[in-house]
């Protein structure tokens, strides 16, 4: 591998260029690094983040006068994408603006070739990353966007007036770039805006004290109060000295401005030392007379003396945080004597009461108004990251009362402010952040008990060895009382006697310093050795014996133990075991959370997720034929994870059905599990979903439900009902019915289907519905995802705001308690997504269980009974073959079985942590996709011989396409021929009783605990999140393995060492797996079929989510009805508008 340094290209022009991704960017954060290097090659970055429509790509590189988009499109779709975006450049009279792509091996050859012919500029291939490096890259990308703009005016100023965003746009890049060559066109609009008294708002503040987040919000109030005006904003940032690059970053902080009543361009200062860019004012000219309502003007983060804004704004706002050092430091801050008005944002932050209260009285000074109420003054505190915060409102109110009455202009507020002061809604209450520095001490502590017990009983281990030695008696441990009468009656000599007497008065000493329950180990080790060597072991669950062979019988007649003891005399090892590790099913699970396996359910998961539900329905039922259970792990393309319905908009249809199934409505649901019981306890289904996983959970919930009132249909000769009602919904209003399309394949027996367009409260009296109801929640099994926590530090598919994201969370894990979901995950804690997006094996276990104690916390502070709760947390770990990862099960069961009893006081079945594995992506590599096979073996292997609960082996192609149906039976094979032919994996605890295995254990046990107390310094897990720590650590070590890669440090067979004599190049998929134009029509037309037959039932149900959130009540409660008749791109835009957008960030 060549190491060569490539300089960064120096461009001639000021060069623009818009970074975005269409879908999630953290499975790799990709595009955050280009745009880093973009930057530092000396370009000017408008970062927009994951998941942008090519509408909101194509409208940002107009208004900010690109000239270049560089975009990442990784899960499909990306043919349809691309071209989209240059015909609607085209169409908007911006064709000038090349277009950059890249999307790892998922983009084949020929479809570069295709694009590449279409218009888009260039499409980079991972070969080329091979050949030309990161840096390489970036300068062929900017040497090709190195062309002036704004150097010609083609009469765009005579379109000002029109508010034609590109018109806007050229003139501004004019002046800012050629203002000699235009002196007449700028002049004459600045006569023009002499005249016209727009209201300019100036907005500054210290950096990070949450501008852009305010400007966002103060927008959306804006648009909301005044549903006629405009609105124009200029966001500035500083360029960097060295490079002369900047990441112009304000802009993917805003959610608001997708709108066409607003403008937005961004600005570098272009110079150092200014909050300002020296072109602002002729900016701010082309605005007002493009006939803005109102300009909003945003300045870099600034120090104590800058006070600039004020040459260019009507009214000003100073936006500061509680942290502003003692109060003698307001004296130097110049904004406090010219503001108009005063935001303390970050009102969550410790010591903010006392910063108010310092500000107003330092404000009262700089202004002379000593007689002034405090409540009167322009001093607000607000939480600008909060959806709907009150003082956000009551700041807007102020913001527009005094812009009315400095400028005279029309902006009577109508909007309604609720009083009182900002107030944090917590998820974690103040007194709980160190909740993990707490379970760090509370684990070692229990450790030093252990080494301490131990100690003791390695004594009397030796004090018994003597007495017995000394006495010639056999001393039974079963009658230690009597211990003293055997010896007596012993004809020993006096001098022994004596001898005896002090080492028995020493034995019964020194046990009363050990734990009774410690002593009951000892008394008990020889019992329990011997019921593992019984030939059945014994054992009762819920007063039913159950009897479990203990060994099986290999070809040459051995007897192979499923459990192996250690064979320890001492009795301190025998503790220690005991307490650290002990047999499988027993405190603190080390080895695994049941006695034994289950018998005929291997941990087999079957993965599906492509076209629409009946393809997918087709492929379980091929996957799971005569598997004796039926694990379904399904896998949703990027228009469900986004929560959108499919649509003929090219960006949306694209991606219908690629890289996962398309399901938006109940009647998908059904079909994709339709012929599958799910009310079968060897029927389970798991569902990859995250932002909008309780709209996914009601559409199974409601399928479960109604495949079991079709039982009682089928039992009860009902089935004219369903004929009647099914006529009157649909044949009545010439509406074709629901169906499944085509032939069904072998294993469906059509259960779930007969009420495909209804549901069973249509067709069934109430009681009756109830009933099938309450039976069906309490048996269903399964796992949704739904794990928001890492979805913000690591993959992205959050929609929603990240507090509204968690109480829906808590408000479906109440659901299940009160309706006793007693065998579904509500959550599937991931540590996958953690380690895809390139976090090392400690870190993932780390973050993992963090925030799987993070979602304890919360559940508590709601009140939740934890033994109600904590039996519905699963967790899901990738594996790779570090060698942590032979241990990562083990640490994970004990850490969080030793926190959940010593901490919590959580009972047995709370303390056992139930995991999925799934192997390595990212150790699939592009290049000798075959070797793949290999290393998933590997894994696979790791994770059997660490008992995991469920294992999902991945398909050796997944690199390159969505696996085939080839690939994913060699997939399942893997562990079929591990767990029924590997001789070894006949045991259930290999990996007990190894040196390196102990070691490791204790080694990333240690190191999770020591990331707890990291994390803890931060204020937990979410306010880590808040400073991007998890992000930023996971993108430090995806870093480095990238770089130890590329250096070939790090070998890699087939991809830097070992390579055939082609040099391995990426390889091209023989089959490529992409939903068809019938596929995606049939799901637009299920679409278009629900809202018509559900359009009155439809908007009242949308309205009753929408209450239920604003009155605080169950979420989910309201979900598992709205979910019968909407769809989910509704249910998402009505959550919307009551829980708030996701914010994107850096």
């Amino acid at each position: 591998m060549s190491t060569a340094t490539v300089q960064p290209y120096k461009p001639k022009n000021k060069v623009r260029i818009v970074t975005a991704a269409s879908l999630f960017d953290g499975h790799d954060a990709a595009i955050n690094i280009m745009r880093r290097i973009i930057q530092s090659t000396g370009c000017e970055v408008i970062h927009l983040g994951h998941d942008r429509s090519v509408e909101e790509v194509v409208n940002c590189a107009i208004q900010e006068d690109a000239q270049a988009i560089a975009m990442t499109s990784y899960q499909g779709g990306h043919t349809e994408y691309f071209k989209y975006m240059h015909d609607l450049l085209k169409e908007k009279g911006a064709g000038h603006i090349k277009i950059f792509g890249g999307g790892g091996g998922t983009i084949l050859p020929e479809e570069i070739k295709e694009l590449q012919e279409y218009g888009i500029t260039r499409i980079y291939h991972p070969d080329d990353g091979r050949q030309l490096g990161l840096q390489g890259m970036i300068n062929d990308l900017v040497e090709q966007s190195d062309y002036p703009l704004g150097n010609q005016l083609n009469g765009q100023v005579s379109h000002l007036q029109e508010r034609d965003p590109q018109a806007i746009a050229r003139i501004i890049t004019a002046a800012e770039s050629f203002p000699d060559l235009h002196q007449e066109e700028l002049q004459g609009i600045a006569d023009k805006a002499k005249t016209i008294t727009t209201p300019v708002l100036g907005i500054t503040g210290t950096g990070g004290a949450g501008k852009s987040s305010m400007v966002d919000e103060l927008v959306r109030r804006y648009l909301i109060d005044f549903p006629e005006k405009t609105i124009a904003v200029i966001s500035v940032d500083p360029s960097k000295r060295k490079t002369g690059g900047a990441l112009l970053g304000d802009r993917i902080r805003m959610n608001s401005i997708k709108n066409e009543r607003v403008y937005m361009r961004s600005l570098a200062t272009r110079q150092s030392n200014l909050a300002l860019s020296k072109h602002i004012d002729k900016a701010i000219d082309v605005l007002k007379v493009a006939g803005y309502d109102l300009i909003i003007l945003e300045t870099s983060g600034i120090g104590q003396s800058d006070t600039e804004i004020l040459d260019y704004s009507d009214v000003s706002l100073y936006i500061m945080t509680p942290e502003f050092g003692a109060a003698t430091q307001l004296e130097k801050i110049d904004m406090l004597d010219f503001a108009d008005v005063v935001a303390i944002n970050k009102f969550d932050k410790r010591g903010a009461l006392d910063a108010i209260r310092d500000v107003k009285k330092q404000y009262k000074r700089n202004h002379q108004l000593w007689e002034a109420k405090d409540e009167d003054l322009p001093v607000v505190g607000t939480i600008a990251s909060q959806f709907n915060d009150p003082g956000t409102n009551e700041l807007y109110r102020k913001l527009m009362d005094t812009i009315a009455e400095r400028t005279k202009a029309d902006f009577k507020s109508d909007f309604d402010i609720s009083g009182g002061l900002s107030e944090k809604i917590y998820i974690i209450p103040p007194n709980r952040v160190r909740y993990l520095a707490e379970i760090a001490e509370n684990n070692r502590h229990y450790d030093e008990q252990v080494e301490k017990s131990a100690w003791v009983a390695d004594k009397l281990y030796q004090l018994a060895g003597s007495l017995q030695t000394l006495s010639g008696v056999d001393l039974p441990l079963d009658a230690v009382s009597h211990w003293s009468d055997h010896l007596e009656e012993a004809a020993l000599p006096d001098e022994k006697k004596a001898v005896v007497r002090l080492l028995l008065a020493e034995f019964d000493q020194l046990r009363k310093d050990l734990n009774p329950h410690h002593w009951e180990i000892i008394e008990q080790w020889a019992h329990k050795v011997e019921r593992y060597k019984a030939p059945e072991y014994i054992f009762q669950v819920r007063n039913k014996e159950i009897r479990v062979q203990t060994h099986t019988e290999s070809l040459s007649h051995s007897q192979i133990p499923k459990i192996a003891l250690p064979r320890f005399k001492s009795w301190g090892d025998i503790v220690r075991w005991s307490l650290e590790e002990n047999v499988p099913g027993e405190f603190p699970y080390t080895a695994g959370i049941y006695p034994f396996k289950r018998e005929g359910e291997d941990p087999t998961r079957m993965f599906a997720g492509e076209g629409g539900p009946e393809r997918t329905n087709k492929r379980f039922h091929y996957v799971s034929l005569d598997m004796p259970a039926k694990r379904l792990s399904t896998a949703f393309d990027s228009v469900t994870l986004y929560g959108n319905d499919p649509d003929h908009r090219p960006d949306i249809y694209g991606k219908i059905g690629n890289s996962g199934v398309s399901i938006c409505c109940l009647d998908d649901a059904k079909k994709l599990y339709s012929g599958f019981n799910l009310c079968d306890p060897k029927t389970s289904v798991s569902m990859t979903i995250n932002g909008p996983a309780p709209m996914l959970l009601g559409f199974f919930m409601n399928a479960a439900i109604d495949q079991q009132c079709e039982v009682y249909i089928k039992e009860q000769g009902l089935e004219d009902k369903v004929e009647a009602k099914l006529k009157e919904l649909y044949d009545d209003h010439d509406l074709p019915r629901p169906k499944y399309r085509g032939d069904l394949p072998e294993g469906n027996d059509g259960l779930g289907l007969m009420l495909l367009g209804l549901t069973g409260d249509q067709v069934l009296e109430p009681e009756v519905y109830e009933k099938i109801k309450a039976d069906t929640l309490n048996v269903v099994r399964g796992t949704v995802q739904a794990d928001i926590l890492k979805e913000d530090q690591a993959q992205n598919t959050c929609i929603f705001s990240t507090e509204f994201a968690l109480r829906m969370m808590g408000d479906v894990q109440q659901y299940f308690i009160d309706q006793q979901v007693r065998n579904f995950y509500s959550v599937s804690i991931s540590g996958y997504h953690i380690a895809e997006a390139g976090a090392n094996p400690i870190t993932q276990l780390a973050f993992t269980l963090a925030n799987g104690f993070t979602y304890v916390e919360y559940y508590l502070s709601r009140g939740m009974d934890i033994n109600k709760f904590a039996p519905n947390l699963s967790f899901f770990f990738s594996n790779g073959v570090d060698p942590e990862y032979a241990v990562i099960g083990r640490v994970a069961r004990r850490i969080w079985a030793k926190a959940m009893r010593e901490k919590y006081g959580a009972n047995a079945r709370s303390q056992m942590l139930k995991y999925h594995i799934q192997t390595s992506g990212r150790s699939l590599h592009a290049q000798e996709i075959d070797f793949n096979d290999i290393r998933t073996t590997l894994q696979a292997l790791y994770a059997i011989y660490d008992n995991c609960n469920s294992l999902h082996t991945n398909a050796y192609d997944e690199a390159i396409t969505t696996p085939t149906e080839e690939s994913v039976r060699r997939a399942m094979a893997i562990q079929l021929i591990i767990n029924k032919e590997l001789g070894l994996a006949k045991n259930e605890n290999p990996l007990q009783g190894s040196f390196i295995i102990e070691e490791l254990t204790d080694l990333v046990e240690e190191a999770v605990l020591m990331e707890f107390e990291r994390i803890t310094e931060r204020g937990g897990v979410l306010g880590a999140m808040e400073t991007m720590y998890q992000r930023g650590k996971i993108q430090e070590e995806s870093l480095y393995y990238e770089t130890l890669k590329h250096t070939g440090e790090y070998p890699i067979v087939g991809v830097n060492t070992f390579l055939n004599k082609k040099g391995s190049p990426t390889l091209v998929p023989g089959e490529v797996i992409r939903a068809t134009k019938e596929e995606k029509e049939a799901q637009i037309a299920t679409r278009d079929n629900l809202h018509k037959a559900n359009a009155q039932r439809g908007a009242r149900w949308l309205a009753e989510i929408q209450e239920a959130a604003l009155q605080n009540r169950n979420i989910f409660e309201a979900l598992m009805e709205a979910t019968k008749h909407c769809s989910l791109g509704q249910i998402t835009q009505a959550l919307f508008e009551v829980g708030g957008e996701y914010r994107r960030n850096m």
